[in-house]
């Protein structure tokens, strides 16, 4: 079965569910899913979130359940819910919560097509199928306009940089192929020098930098937990790649920007900000030439 066959038979029976017994107690277990339960105007329905769910602000007043990697059950069962909302994940988590006879949905969100899949889904278990139809109309048209503006325009070589030591150029994790912003980059108008790495998320050598030599470098390696980026941070970042790699175009044009939002790695309702944002990065001036 084909992974968008299997979409369409999990949409089926999640809105088999829904129709029959819409769930009022929701547990998500990512911020993209908290972020999509929002978004549905499913807020209200929503009793417990990660540790890492901080938009829109007030999912954070919601109870917690641990995180992605290292959910809590025990706080998951106790909060009573009638569906929790799963994203495929290495500690089978969706096998775990059914163990335990709680109500799941395990979606995949690993590019823009399955962003719009687990919309679709869990619109459908939750009974709210035409919101969850709106919203991928309005994703897809804001999609549709940053593609339209960056195709008239030259693709510049991007890397972008989503882990890295802090304070230093070791360690550098980047977006692959299979990550959804390789699909997020393309669609800015940028293209992706690791594309040719399988993996969502290679980690690559300094050597390899070089040799790929990247004209704009998107960096939010000083990311902290909080989700954030300090101004002197920020600073650090660009003079960090000043001082280790000079030659890099880059670095000598000026296009390495810090990455202050947590949004760009949360594929969800907000990718269509992510997109104009990144289009911003490659293309500055360049509409006005």
């Amino acid at each position: 079965m084909t992974r968008r066959r299997a979409a369409l038979g999990l949409v089926a029976t999640a809105l088999l569910a829904g129709a029959a017994n819409p769930p009022q107690r929701i547990v998500s277990t990512t911020p993209s899913i908290t972020e999509i339960l929002y978004a549905l105007g499913l807020g209200d329905r929503v009793v417990g979130v990660t540790r890492f769910c901080r938009y829109p602000p007030e999912a954070m007043l919601k109870p917690k359940i641990g995180d992605y990697i290292n959910p809590d059950l025990e706080a998951i069962a106790a909060l009573r819910p009638d569906l929790v909302v799963v994203q495929t994940n290495p500690v089978r988590l969706a096998e775990r919560l059914n163990a335990l006879h709680l109500r799941t949905l395990e979606v995949d969100q690993q590019d823009i097509a399955g962003i719009d899949d687990s919309i679709r889904a869990i619109g459908a278990a939750a009974g709210v199928s035409l919101r969850a139809d709106q919203l991928i109309a309005k994703i897809r048209a804001g999609l549709d306009e940053v593609r339209a503006r960056s195709a008239k325009l030259q693709a510049p070589r991007v890397m972008f940089v989503v882990g890295r030591a802090s304070g230093r150029l070791d360690g550098l994790v980047v977006v692959g192929r299979a990550s959804y912003l390789n699909d997020v980059i393309r669609i800015a108008g940028g293209e992706n020098i690791f594309r040719d790495a399988a993996a969502a998320y290679p980690q690559v050598s300094m050597e390899e930098v070089l040799a790929r030599n990247p004209e704009v470098i998107l960096d939010m390696g000083e990311m902290s937990d909080e989700g954030t980026v300090s101004e002197r941070e920020q600073r650090e970042t660009v003079a960090l790649w000043t001082r280790r790699l000079p030659s890099l175009d880059a670095v000598e044009h000026h296009r390495v920007f810090p990455i202050v939002s947590e949004m760009y790695v949360i594929p969800g309702p907000r990718v269509v900000d992510a997109a104009r944002a990144i289009f911003a990065m490659l293309h500055t001036g360049a509409e006005a030439k």
